[in-house]
């Protein structure tokens, strides 16, 4: 049986990167354009990638649930569904999106080409519902002024948290994405004292030393985000990047977070918004606001390699 590869979800994390999200138009040739993109990714990857390899070029794409029954069909990944909304203190909502495309590279030029061949291919078949462009800042901070991703697994780690395995071998190798958009409102949060946003956090700002357990809040951000099962600590990966726009005064993070389950995922984002208990919610959501959240899957490589542009099921010709 040949090997199955992942697409590049535990990706080392990078510089630039561009998160675009789009939706499916009722159009007839939707199916046959993107089906044939999926087939022609790696070449296209290939093709820009070769002319600056240090730049370590990649893309996932991942696909919603409405958009996995008219491209493919059945079976499906057996946890894919939409993005459920969560209401507690704040509101964790949920937003249209059919394709994701995570593009990365050490360099935005490169992301930019990948993004615009992407669209040449298919922009007349998808409807753009957001399109942000990340990039890193100083050493590793978000716009907050805190090291983001300190506890991110790696290398064998990181593929034991992100790739689904024989628990749903029809679509082992895979991987489940959410993405958020987050706001930040920078003013009030800097007239927090740097010893509040630190019991917030969780961390230490200037040395991204993690607290000490006796010293940590019960709602602090990294306590709300660490969870268990069977007293095993599951991890998930995120590669969530700063953005904004000066002149508009819009700071916020993009965070996108890969794991084996979606559950994984949905607790961490319930323990945020609702609390652990109920109503110890994570504080930091009272300066940063969630404006998008969608649910992906992001087949193997093998699988985007292995499709074919006339074999769209019928029965999902076009119905929205």
């Amino acid at each position: 049986m040949p090997s199955i590869i992942s697409q590049p979800v535990a990706a080392r994390l990078t510089h630039s990167a561009i998160f675009l999200v789009v939706t499916l138009k009722p159009d007839p040739r939707c199916n046959q354009s993107v089906r044939a993109l999926c087939a022609d990714m790696a070449s296209l990857l290939r093709a820009i990638g070769f002319r600056h390899p240090e730049r370590r070029l990649s893309c996932v794409m991942g696909f919603g649930s409405e958009a996995w029954d008219r491209l493919f069909g059945s079976p499906r990944p057996a946890a894919l569904h939409a993005f459920r909304e969560i209401e507690g203190v704040h509101h964790a909502v949920s937003t249209p999106g059919d394709l994701l495309f995570h593009i990365r590279a050490t360099a935005m030029d490169l992301c930019f080409e990948l993004a615009t061949q992407i669209m040449s291919r298919i922009g007349d078949v998808v409807t753009v519902m957001d399109e942000t462009h990340g990039f890193k800042y100083f050493d590793e901070r978000d716009l907050l002024g805190f090291v983001d991703g300190t506890e991110n697994p790696v290398d064998q780690d990181a593929l034991d948290a992100t790739v689904v395995g024989d628990e749903d071998q029809d679509f082992a190798g895979g991987s489940y994405v959410v993405v958020q958009k987050y706001l930040h409102d920078l003013k009030a949060w800097n007239t927090v004292p740097i010893e509040r946003q630190e019991a917030i956090i969780g961390r230490k700002k200037l040395s991204d030393i993690e607290l000490e357990d006796a010293v940590k809040t019960s709602y602090a951000h990294n306590v709300l985000t660490s969870i268990e099962e069977n007293g095993t600590q599951l991890t998930i990966v995120r590669d969530n990047m700063p953005f904004g726009e000066v002149g508009k005064g819009e700071y916020g993070t993009y965070f996108i977070g890969y794991a084996r389950s979606p559950a994984r995922i949905e607790q961490m984002l319930t323990n945020m918004f609702v609390g652990k208990p109920p109503g110890n919610y994570d504080r930091l959501l009272d300066f940063s606001k969630a404006v998008t959240g969608t649910l992906f899957f992001a087949p193997s490589a093998t699988f985007l390699a292995d499709v074919s542009a006339e074999n769209a099921p019928a029965s999902q010709a076009v119905v929205r």
